[in-house]
């Protein structure tokens, strides 16, 4: 193999690899010997094939290989021996003149990560804000538990339905005259005075008794989100099958226990320490984004472009996938092209942080024990079904790239971690609200991909872009489905209003999902609340 570097410039490098004839031929040989024995032929005893007819017979396929084999140890080669670090798989072209019997020319073009300079971790210095649990807040989160527990008691028969109260109901919407599709659903529960379903629907159940039919009149919104449904009148044939009163049980001893506690005492103990693991979670996101800002005001170094390029690619498909469920997609598109170079910039702060976070770690001794990924692979493998979860373990354990992806973020929060303890740290009690408003406030500053010791470069990242703004984000219209205990038709039903999505500002995903859980047991869907807000 003869290598002659054809490019030296930045973090770019390009070569150019021959691959003598004689080595090709000299791998093709070996492989004839190899399958010499197994090889079957008329007229021959079996494994007593010439190795010249096992050519003839096979040396197709055998030359193709060993070219790829070839190529594949002469760049495994030429990267040791220039002593290089790739930071995304090599750019690899044969010669197109290449015929089998000649010398092999292959163009190898790559990208290599910066040399960085071990970074400094003395002198970091950080703001921990804290944030006590007042005993009005975990009664609130009681208050919310019960409030989604309340156990709904059945009205007598002569009962008028008013708005609190609940109906569980079957319906057969009908559009000039006919039954249209998913408009139909059994044992719905609507609660009055909600707005969950489109206008006019409640209101003319108002006063209705238990085992009364009516048929009541709507007009889907034009901007309903089924086309076909959108601005045309239509009628619903309505059976009450029951009404049921919306009285809510009482925070005390006998509540708790209800919930299989030993006291309204354990209850409360419980909730306080889910609320300061949710503020715990809280305080770490700031504190990580305060640590990234220093490394990052402290470290300049060039990038590699591919790298920074498949960061973006990732970050402007997540806002693409956003926009095209606005209100206006046309309008947020155009705003995302105005801030095109500003999205490029958060690629490239969160490639250099990636490698920065990196270098600290390996420089430092940080590593992901076995037994860590174990715990890892085995937890990924549980989204899948019995029968595919081995299939998944054995994939991950084989392949370098999916096992690098999986360790990624534990690899990250480790580093960070070994940074929390070197730095100097001094604690400031805030509210909640306040500590919420300081991470709002730094909405631009985002996780970086970090590249572990042993990181591919070349898979996704499964981290959220987090952009510069919030653009209002708006769901399209879904079917109807007035309760979690609806029956499964009800799911196809359209009496539902579009429900209008507000997004949250953009936040580590770590205050994300602190938020999604945050003091919420059993949240039923409320189709026409659906804020995407941290309470």
């Amino acid at each position: 193999m003869q290598t002659v570097e054809t490019l030296n410039e930045g973090l770019k490098r390009a070569y150019t690899v021959t691959i003598t004839s004689k080595d090709i031929d000299a791998r093709v040989d070996k492989e004839v010997k190899a399958i010499a024995p197994q090889v079957r032929m008329p007229g021959f005893r079996p494994g007593k094939v010439p190795a010249n007819l096992v050519k003839k017979m096979h040396g197709e396929s055998l030359q193709r290989d060993a070219l790829n084999n070839s190529i594949q140890d002469s760049i495994q080669k030429l990267i040791a021996d220039q002593k290089l670090r790739p930071a995304m798989q090599p750019s690899v072209e044969l010669d197109e003149n290449f015929e089998f019997g000649k010398d092999a020319q292959v163009k190898v073009e790559l990208e290599v990560l910066p040399e960085i300079t071990a970074p400094s971790i003395e002198g970091l210095k950080l703001e921990r804000l804290t944030v006590d649990v007042a005993d009005d807040k975990v009664a609130e989160a009681a208050a919310r538990i019960a409030s989604q527990q309340g156990a709904l008691e059945e009205h007598a028969d002569d009962h008028a339905a008013a708005e609190g109260d609940t109906l569980v109901i079957d319906f057969v919407g009908k559009v000039d005259g006919e039954a249209f599709e998913g408009g139909s659903a059994e044992d719905i529960r609507l609660k009055l005075g909600s707005g969950q379903f489109i206008p006019g629907f409640e209101e003319q159940l108002t006063g209705v008794k238990k085992g009364e039919e009516k048929t009541i009149d709507v007009t889907f919104p034009e901007d309903y989100g089924a086309e076909h449904l959108a601005g045309k009148a239509a009628t619903f044939d309505v059976t009450v099958k029951s009404v049921l009163n919306g009285d809510k049980p009482k925070v005390d001893e006998e509540f708790a226990k209800s919930l299989g506690l030993e006291s309204l005492d354990k209850l409360n103990e419980l909730l306080k320490g889910q609320i300061e693991q949710e503020h715990n979670g809280l305080t770490r996101t700031h504190m990580k984004r305060k640590l990234l800002d220093q490394l990052a005001a402290n470290h300049d170094f060039d990038v590699p472009p591919s790298m920074v390029e498949a960061e973006f690619n990732q970050i402007w498909q997540q806002l693409q996938h956003e926009a095209s469920h606005e209100e206006d997609t046309e309008a947020a598109l155009k705003e995302m092209e105005a801030e095109k170079d500003d999205y490029r910039a958060i690629a490239v702060r969160r490639v250099r942080l990636g490698l920065l976070l990196s270098e600290i770690g390996q420089a430092n001794g940080v590593t992901v024990s076995d037994q860590e990924m174990n715990r890892l692979i085995m937890q990924a493998a549980q989204q899948y079904g019995p029968q595919d979860r081995e299939r998944f373990v054995q994939y991950v354990r084989q392949d370098p790239m999916a096992a690098a992806q999986l360790r990624a973020p534990l690899y990250e929060d480790k580093v960070v971690d070994f940074l929390f303890e070197k730095a100097d740290i001094t604690d400031r009690a805030v509210t909640r609200e306040e500590l919420e408003a300081a991470i709002e406030a730094e909405d631009g500053d985002i996780k970086p991909h970090v590249h572990g010791p042993d990181c591919g470069h070349d898979h996704d990242h499964d981290e959220k872009p987090k952009a510069k703004k919030a653009a209002p984000k708006k769901k399209a219209a879904e079917p109807a489905k007035a309760d979690e205990d609806a029956a499964p038709a009800a799911e196809e039903a359209p009496a539902k209003k579009p429900a209008a999505k507000k997004a949250a500002a953009k936040k580590d995903e770590a205050v994300e999902a602190d938020a999604a859980a945050q003091e919420k047991p059993k949240k039923k869907a409320a189709p026409k609340k659906a804020a995407a807000k941290a309470e």
